[in-house]
């Protein structure tokens, strides 16, 4: 391979790993998390919603792992068709919240919206492999990754230049479209992502040693995504009533949250100081400080409670994600990739059964509980890992 050819390998590898990351923030930080970022707005413009968002957000939670189920068998043969699918539905369910002012609509248009986070992360994991160079691919996907903050800090900023919800999220389908069609077209023709079904082998089938190395990580992503649902679905709509943060001024919140999402890379180096149990735990604590600070800001009327818990909120959520997909390459080494999205569908699970629980109650008890109640779980979430003699490594004895 000459100089030339390297370079340009380089360029289409650093392309390629922006694209992907663009499509992350259009499918996660957008089209999925966008429903608690506009809670206010659509509080206000569309106040029959309300009583629906808690089942709207736990219906894409539950469509996010159904999808994500659905592409572990779908991108080993045909990645590019899950590039597709992760557009077309984050794309079609911004369009739906666009236009729905009847609940049924909402519901189903953010189930849809909810899809695409689920095709999009296993889709990229072949395509990032097909065209980055093998040395850079760890560097892309983490590049990648990042797509939820910026999608975040994304939406933050589509509120302060949105006159109301149609436009922003008319905006935001857009958006998921030209992310979807920069990461699908540098690889359309690409032979290596053209193989057949026949061709690839399905994905292992993870046997009963494999769900019990697995059970204590899951049953604490369970607890901590119920936890940390209250701030994905509801934390801007609660400190928005309360009078902590004006609604126009909602967008900070968020944009505030996905520049502390920056420091979950740094998950990385707290696994090898304090052990992927360790990082769990000071991970859930961060949380559970962070659900504090939403109460704190509700009960004082201070929104700068709410701007740190918000940036605390990202940070640890972010560092949780990325110690889930570290515990599972220790206990599943020759199998992670199922073992992580084992572990993320139960992450959504609890996400899934926070946000319908405390979208019954929020009408009917006060912020500081809500979010009190929301800091237990996520600390319950962290002291889970803790208890019990450790589990080795799936296939081995101890």
């Amino acid at each position: 391979m000459t100089g030339a050819d390297t370079v340009l390998g380089r360029k289409a590898g650093v392309g390629t790993a922006v694209a992907g990351m663009m499509l992350i923030a259009a499918t996660y930080g957008m089209a999925r998390f966008g429903v608690g970022l506009f809670a206010p707005y659509l509080s206000a413009a569309r106040p029959e919603l309300v009583d629906v968002l808690g089942w709207a957000a736990a219906a894409q939670f539950i469509s996010y792992s159904l999808a994500a189920m659905a592409a572990a068998r779908l991108v080993g043969s045909r990645p590019r068709t899950g590039l597709v699918l992760a557009g077309a539905t984050a794309t079609l369910g911004c369009l739906g919240v666009a236009v729905a002012s009847d609940p049924a609509v909402f519901v189903v248009a953010v189930l849809v919206g909810g899809m695409g986070g689920g095709f999009a992360s296993p889709a990229l994991v072949p395509v990032i492999d097909a065209a980055v160079a093998p040395d850079a691919r760890a560097t892309a996907q983490s590049v990648a990754n990042a797509g939820t903050a910026v999608g975040v800090i994304g939406a933050g900023l589509v509120m302060f230049a949105a006159t109301s919800i149609a436009p922003a999220w008319i905006f935001m389908a857009l958006v998921c479209a030209a992310a979807t069609v920069a990461t699908w077209y540098p690889v359309r023709a690409r032979t290596c992502l053209a193989a057949s079904p026949s061709a690839v082998p399905r994905p292992p089938v993870l046997g009963s040693g494999t769900w019990r190395a697995l059970r204590r990580p899951g049953a604490a992503a369970v607890v901590a995504g119920a936890g940390s649902s209250l701030t994905w679905t509801f934390g801007p709509l609660l400190m928005a009533r309360a009078g902590s943060v004006a609604p126009g001024q909602v967008g900070w919140l968020w944009i505030a949250l996905g520049l502390g999402g920056f420091l979950g890379a740094l998950a990385g180096i707290l696994v090898e100081r304090a052990g992927r149990r360790g990082a769990w735990c000071l991970c859930a604590a961060v949380l559970a400080l962070a659900s504090g600070g939403v109460g704190l800001s509700a009960a004082t009327g201070s929104p700068w409670p709410a701007y740190a818990g918000m940036a605390a909120f990202g940070a640890g959520y972010m560092g949780l994600s990325a110690v889930l997909i570290l515990w599972a390459r220790h206990l599943l080494p020759d199998n992670a990739g199922a073992g992580a999205s084992v572990l993320f569908i139960a992450l959504a699970v609890g996400q899934a059964l926070g946000s319908a629980g405390f979208g019954t109650v929020q009408e009917l008890v006060s912020p500081v509980l809500l979010a009190t109640l929301a800091a237990g779980l996520c600390a319950a979430g962290g002291l889970m890992a803790l208890p019990g003699k450790p589990l080795p490594p799936a296939g081995q004895a101890g």
